[in-house]
């Protein structure tokens, strides 16, 4: 039986409501959501109800991305001092993507790992986090 992790979970973007607000962005959530869905191609599942606003995205069964507004009490900063630099999905389909970013106006730059074949695509969602779409095998 093993121990420790064995498998990814989750990530969870958050923001307290009043940055949201303030930002000018109450519908961040929304864009998000929109954006994970039409542009990565994750679809909205189940989430429980919690008291707060949010959704659950899906990648087949497995939710993988939750965006959910902070609490009030929680301190949230939308610009911190971080090392995180992308979300990386593993995908499918590279010619029909490229082109439905195309058609959605979704800047993206191309590239190759060397030595592996892997052909990655990276982008910003409207939070500005970086995202990797990542395609291999006869896909690339």
């Amino acid at each position: 039986m093993a121990t420790g992790a064995v498998a990814f979970g989750h990530v969870n973007l958050r923001a307290p409501r009043e940055l949201l607000e303030l930002l000018e962005l109450l519908e961040l959530l929304e864009l998000l959501c929109r954006f994970d869905v039409e542009v990565v191609g994750l679809r909205v599942g189940e989430r429980p109800a919690f008291r707060s606003f949010g959704f659950w995205l899906y990648a087949g069964q497995q939710d993988v991305l939750h965006l959910s507004e902070a609490a009030p009490q929680e301190a949230r900063c939308a610009t911190p001092v971080t090392t995180f630099d992308h979300l990386a999905w593993r995908c499918q389909g590279l010619g029909a993507v490229q082109r439905r970013l195309q058609r959605l106006g979704v800047p993206f730059e191309t590239a190759r790992v060397p030595g592996t074949g892997q052909i990655p695509l990276f982008l910003r969602d409207p939070a500005g986090n970086g995202v990797e779409l990542n395609f291999e095998g006869p896909d690339a």
